[in-house]
């Protein structure tokens, strides 16, 4: 005959969590709180919105030389964000280009196409084929498109001689009108 052992009444008996659920249950509260911390963090980064300030930021061109935002300071800026993937890119290429032969070669206003999330190889093909001659570089660990919060290529900001924001572009210009509407925000206007 077999004992079974039952507790006293009112009195239960406690079983012991096998170790293997207790570091599970552990790593999945670390994770949330990693989570949590770097939601914090990004929530506290300040989002561009118009008539703020732009901060500094460095871009090294395909061609080796580096331009920061302070560098330019008294000349407006046309920020496109850009990828060789992109069709709608392919659409604005030559609208951008010649904008950028209207207004850019006088020296007040500066074109600098970001290169986002692409090969070297491909963004020097696409602006070989589109004749793009104005600055651009690659978005090297995706630092500015994070400076900027871009949600998808293609997209543009127009900076002040200021560093002011005074224009956001989401999508693709449909015409050289668009292009020189959006570029007479320069003022604040």
């Amino acid at each position: 005959m077999i004992d079974s052992f039952s507790p006293p009444e009112g009195q239960t008996i406690r079983k012991r969590l096998p170790i293997w659920v207790i570091l599970a249950a552990g790593v999945i509260l670390l994770s949330f709180l990693v989570l949590l911390v770097l939601g914090l963090q990004k929530s506290n980064v300040q989002t561009l919105t118009l008539g703020s300030k732009v901060a500094d930021f460095k871009l090294t061109t395909f061609d080796g030389s580096q331009v920061t935002l302070k560098s330019l300071q008294g000349k407006t800026v046309l920020i496109n964000f850009w990828a060789s993937w992109c069709t709608t890119c392919i659409d604005e290429a030559a609208i951008l280009q010649e904008g950028w032969q209207k207004v850019g070669l006088g020296g007040q206003i500066v074109f600098l196409g970001v290169d986002y999330a692409d090969t070297e190889p491909a963004a020097k093909a696409f602006m070989q084929k589109y004749s793009i001659s104005y600055l651009n570089g690659p978005d090297l660990r995706s630092a500015l498109s994070q400076q900027f919060h871009i949600s998808g290529v293609p997209e543009t900001y127009l900076i002040d001689a200021d560093g002011t924001l005074r224009g956001i572009k989401i999508g693709p210009f449909g015409s050289a009108e668009e292009l020189s509407t959006f570029l007479e925000q320069k003022s604040g206007n």
